[in-house]
């Protein structure tokens, strides 16, 4: 390894043991032993999402052609210590629900690894595996507190609060990007070659089959409707991806860029209303507003908004997780007003509810994340040089490598 390459021998290993003594602590006291009706647990539902956030995400990010190690490697790095810390947040914050629902508190951690797998996706290839684990550590921490705050000031649901994934992951992101040195637009390592996208979309294919599970297991009453409407929304989304793909590209081919992202957008703005939604031609409506919304976002925010913020969305989670989720929060307020106009005597009270509790996610996303990038930003914590970024070989051994790549 060349002399300039930092080594993590002396700060990782150690960061990550401490981590796992202070987690198997915790779990001594707070989960001495499994409850009675452990076995019952609904292993397809857990196998699902897990496939989701560790194989999918995994290779959704692997895009760049020079860090397609750290995208997988590191993704799995943080999803098990991360779901490890949110079963203990669980335990601490919701001391009640968590006994109530021993079995499915496993599946519930690996669904709110989502925010943490998708905020990584906005500092992809900036941030060491050092700053990855710090970030996973706080963003999950942050997470809970907020769905604590929803439900003791608010009265929210669980159930509700814990479809905020998408929005806080994509904001607390954005906000710790901004607070990284750009890269260079002349850098060749920010780039994708044919063979990183093909993996790419690999794991955009695995994440849209297994969409529907992952919005059912938020289901709180009719699991089977929740599948449907997220499977026609991703199916509208899917499509429309394709068509607005050849209306938008000046020779009139299907760009991957447009499908990698608009395609999985229906499965977000749906996540919040799967299991309300009584007519299949809704859930489609949303999907394909979802995918326009993405594609057009895609070109409004990385050539206006982005640059006026100082924001290096890597992987575009702004356009792909946060304008969908938006989107689908709106949605729920919309559907909500519709269907319960003239039966619920205090319509005004819930509708401001429900926007409040987006509203204090996206603010406590913000304000947090950009905290937090202060936070990585720190000497200790090793930063790297923009002359690093999008390097595996910063990281990884590549034995069969001289000098470079």
């Amino acid at each position: 390894m060349p002399s300039n390459y930092r080594s993590f021998r002396k700060s990782v290993p150690w960061l990550i043991l401490f981590l796992e003594t202070v987690f198997i602590i915790l779990f001594y006291f707070l989960f001495p032993h499994y409850n009675d009706f452990i076995t019952n647990i609904s292993y397809t539902d857990f196998q699902d999402v897990n496939i989701m956030v560790i194989f999918g995400f995994g290779f959704f990010l692997a895009f760049l052609k020079r860090y397609s190690f750290s995208s997988t490697g590191f993704n799995l790095l943080i999803i098990v210590l991360g779901v490890q810390c949110s079963i203990l947040m669980e335990g601490l914050l919701f001391p009640k629900e968590t006994k109530e629902r021993d079995p499915k508190i496993i599946t519930m951690a690996a669904v709110s690894m989502t925010a943490v797998a998708i905020s990584s996706g906005a500092v992809l290839g900036k941030t060491n595996p050092l700053q990855l684990i710090v970030m996973t550590v706080v963003e999950i921490i942050i997470f809970h507190v907020s769905r604590w705050i929803n439900k003791q000031f608010l009265q929210i649901q669980d159930n509700i609060s814990m479809k905020h994934v998408h929005l806080f992951g994509a904001y607390f992101g954005l906000a710790v990007s901004s607070r990284f040195s750009e890269p260079s637009p002349r850098s060749e390592k920010n780039a994708s070659t044919p063979k990183s996208y093909l993996l790419s979309m690999l794991g955009t294919l695995f994440l849209w089959v297994f969409w529907p599970s992952f919005n059912s297991v938020l289901a709180d009453r009719d699991k089977t409707k929740a599948i449907y409407n997220t499977y026609f929304a991703l199916a509208v989304s899917a499509v429309t991806a394709f068509t607005l793909s050849v209306l938008t590209t000046k020779d009139g081919k299907f760009r991957m860029t447009h499908v990698h992202s608009a395609a999985l957008a229906g499965g977000v703005t749906v996540c919040y209303t799967a299991e309300s939604i009584d007519y299949p031609w809704i859930a489609m409506i949303l999907g394909l507003l979802a995918s326009v919304i993405t594609i057009l976002g895609s070109f409004c925010l990385q050539r206006c908004l982005n640059p006026a913020l100082k924001i290096h969305d890597a992987s575009g989670v702004h356009f792909t997780f946060g304008l969908p989720g938006l989107l689908g929060a709106v949605a729920q307020v919309v559907l909500s007003v519709i269907k319960k106009w003239t039966i619920s005597p205090s319509l005004g009270y819930m509708v401001m509810i429900y926007i409040s509790d987006f509203c204090l996610t996206i603010s406590v996303a913000l304000i947090t994340g950009f905290i937090t990038g202060l936070i990585l930003n720190f000497k200790l914590l090793k930063i790297i040089p923009v002359s690093q970024y999008f390097e595996d070989q910063f990281y990884w051994e590549f034995p069969h490598l001289a000098v470079g790549f």
